[in-house]
């Protein structure tokens, strides 16, 4: 049994880059590994949140606060080549993770407003995967990584620290993957297990007070988050299929705690972060159906579990998510397949939090985000 469909969940990512899902945009994709000869795809997606709150008036105010979800675009792509019918190489390049986060408002007359997060990465994944026999096969390879991020922290929330402001400049780092699949082929079953490593960056940065520096030039580490992706397909009929996957990934590992901000927030405890992103585990489950030899449709839903309690860092306003996409792939000819879907993502409520202790200053409810994109295919 052999289905051409697409995942629009890996295709489009979150809905909004910053959230209970951590800072993923393309959840580490590797499918294209799995696919059949020598392949090339290019993909496109975007995405245009809704994220608006209302200020609590722990600060002394209540305004409303605007959309502060950007629109944001992905781009991506990747080449499998069959080396041997053992043998299959790959190349994927993605943006994994990514943030466009900006408050509305006056920083001198509201709680945040003037917050800003702005992270924008690339990677390129080397893979290799080889097939011991029909069911079992081993993959794995190299992945380099780019990151470069830039915060703002506004408002009369943010007290001592309302104008500051992290320029945390581009740097490379290398990491791994290493994964194992089982597969029956004659009823279209597959398990694949892949583990991505955590890479740690060292990112030159600048730290200003309204426009003032306030600690030399330096370097911060920052580590994006080790994760584990577990991926399943069977057949349950003719030309249907069903698929679904699980995500963990550890974001209680990325801590960024340039060394101004860190001794500002306290000075007896190091280690504070601009960052407060909890570990996520994201669920999706769908059907795939083929309706003739050039239409392939699917739908799928899914669940970004949420985090200890709805009080959240004011970069990422919301506390899990669930969410609903369909999409589809036409065979154009025997070279070429177009895919493209839609996705609809209902945020959980979570309230803005700053200070020691945690305290609430903004309630966001009932937000939203639409996401749409599409991949082409090329087969030789």
């Amino acid at each position: 049994m052999k289905l051409t469909l697409i995942a629009t969940a890996a295709m489009f990512g979150s809905a909004l880059s910053v959230q209970a899902g951590g800072l993923d945009r393309s959840g580490q994709d590797i499918g294209i590994l799995f696919e059949a000869g020598n392949r090339l795809e290019l993909s496109f997606g975007g995405a245009k949140p809704s994220l608006d709150g209302v200020e609590n008036g722990s600060t002394g105010t209540t305004n409303f606060i605007g959309n502060i979800g950007e629109t944001f675009g992905t781009l991506g792509a990747g080449l499998r080549y069959e080396v041997s019918p053992a043998l299959a190489l790959a190349l994927v390049v993605d943006q994994p993770y990514g943030s466009d986060i900006v408050y509305p408002g006056s920083p001198t007359g509201s709680a945040l407003g003037g917050t800003t997060a702005t992270v924008d990465t690339y990677a390129i994944t080397a893979l290799a995967r080889y097939k011991f026999n029909d069911a079992f096969s081993l993959h794995g390879g190299l992945r380099y990584q780019e990151i470069a991020a830039t915060v703002d922290l506004r408002g009369l929330a943010y007290g001592g620290l309302n104008g500051y402001r992290g320029e945390f400049d581009s740097d490379g780092a290398m990491g791994y993957v290493i994964g194992a699949a089982f597969e029956r082929p004659e009823i279209g079953l597959r398990v694949a297990l892949t583990y991505n490593s955590e890479i740690t960056h060292d990112l030159p940065t600048r730290e200003t007070l309204n426009g003032t520096p306030i600690a030399p030039a330096g370097i911060t580490e920052v580590t994006t988050p080790e994760a584990l992706n577990l991926e399943m397909q069977t057949g349950i009929a003719a030309d249907t299929l069903l698929f679904g996957s699980v995500r963990y990934a550890r974001y209680s590992d990325t801590r960024v705690s340039p060394v101004a901000f860190d001794g500002a927030v306290d000075p007896t405890v190091p280690g504070s972060s601009i960052t407060d992103i909890e570990d996520s585990t994201d669920y999706e489950i769908g059907i795939g159906r083929r309706f003739n030899d050039k239409f392939s449709g699917q739908i799928a839903i899914g669940l970004q579990s949420g985090g200890s309690d709805t009080l959240v860092s004011p970069l990422a306003p919301t506390d899990g998510a669930k969410y609903l996409s369909v999409g589809g792939s036409y065979k154009i000819n025997d070279a070429f397949t177009l895919s493209g879907g839609i996705r609809y993502t209902r945020f959980g409520d979570a309230q803005a939090e700053t200070g020691t202790p945690d305290t609430a200053r903004a309630d966001f409810n009932d937000n939203s985000a639409v996401s749409a994109g599409f991949k082409i295919s090329y087969t030789f």
